[in-house]
């Protein structure tokens, strides 16, 4: 059993434009001790199906309409509030991706640890203390002692980002979700990160699922790649065999468009159009009006995911059409 087993999950916007559904359908698993990544452009859901697995969507407007969240076998979705209180920072946490806002600024980080150790613990002041130093000390904090004292605008937010990952993984979750991790970072503070988020891993055992846009943080950090356009999943795949031969039109230009420090330096590929708006959407493939492959039954009907070889989805007639992935496909 996956320790997180998404199942069609539904997250719809009610809005004054009529009901907008900003994860439709989205089915994936996380293993123990695995890395999942969701990538895709701004607005695609996969802050949403962040959000939605914690159970943290503002109602109103946002609300789960459909599907299951398992953990461990446990609906989340079906939880009580009280109860779904009690499993987030315990069995499942997140990082957000902006540290400077995430972090109470008239408390110390110490504290804002502490609290956290106490309330799934039951840990004396104490005891909870002593295991927030560790903690600090384990995200490799300089000085852990004296910023355990220090607030957060007193912090780079390399610090601010290290504190937040000690906060999520201080009762040991079973899965941590990571929002654009290092999105508010610069290249250098980005690799620590990285590195710190997979060493925890391995010292923890949690699953992690990764939500970014960066094509080259996924590459660092996540076994299996999820690619999301328009609140649907549109391919799925081992890295490897994403990089090396993306199937949907959409993965293939994200890849384009992204630098590569191996290649001769050329011009950037660039995805035409923008994506649609949940009020927009087309008949057919959301990706149709952008897609250099579309025809006339991608503009009047969506397609279903697929399976063109183990391991992998895509939902796109071209690749199903063509019943055969390409050798650098199988290949990898």
């Amino acid at each position: 059993m996956p320790v997180l087993d998404v199942q069609g999950l539904e997250t719809t916007l009610f809005t004054r434009a009529g009901a907008l559904k900003a994860v439709d359908g989205l089915s994936f698993s996380v293993e123990a001790g695995e890395t999942v990544a969701i990538v895709g452009e701004s607005g695609c859901g996969k802050s949403l199906t962040a959000l939605s697995v914690m159970r943290l969507l503002p109602d109103p407007p946002a609300r789960i309409t459909g599907g299951r969240v398992l953990l461990d076998g446990r609906d989340l979705a079906a939880l009580p509030e009280r109860a779904m209180m009690a499993v987030r920072g315990r069995d499942v946490s997140m990082i957000f991706q902006d540290p400077m806002s995430s972090l109470n600024p008239v408390q110390t980080v110490g504290r804002q640890l502490v609290e956290v150790i106490r309330a799934h613990t039951g840990l004396s002041r104490r005891a909870a203390a002593d295991r927030a130093l560790e903690l600090l000390d384990l995200v490799r904090i300089p000085d852990a002692r004296g910023r355990f004292d220090e607030y957060p605008h007193r912090l780079s937010g390399g610090m601010c980002q290290r504190v937040m990952i000690a906060i999520a993984i201080a009762c040991r979750p079973r899965v941590l979700i990571a929002d654009e991790p290092t999105t508010a970072l610069d290249v250098t503070i980005q690799a620590q990160v990285l590195d710190l988020l997979k060493r925890l891993q391995d010292e923890v055992g949690m699953a992690m699922l990764v939500i970014s846009h960066d094509l080259g943080v996924v590459a660092e950090t996540a076994s299996r790649v999820i690619v999301m356009y328009a609140g649907r999943k549109v391919e799925e795949a081992p890295v490897e065999a994403l990089f090396d031969a993306p199937l949907h039109p959409y993965t293939q230009g994200l890849l384009a468009a992204t630098p590569n420090p191996d290649a001769p330096p050329h011009r950037l590929a660039e995805i035409p159009g923008m994506v649609p708006g949940l009020n927009e959407l087309p008949q057919g493939c959301a990706f149709a009006p952008r897609c250099p492959r579309a025809t006339t039954r991608c503009r009047v009907e969506r397609p279903a995911l697929h399976v063109p070889a183990a391991g992998r989805q895509v939902a796109c007639f071209a690749v199903e059409e063509e019943g055969t992935i390409h050798a650098a496909a199988v290949s990898a």
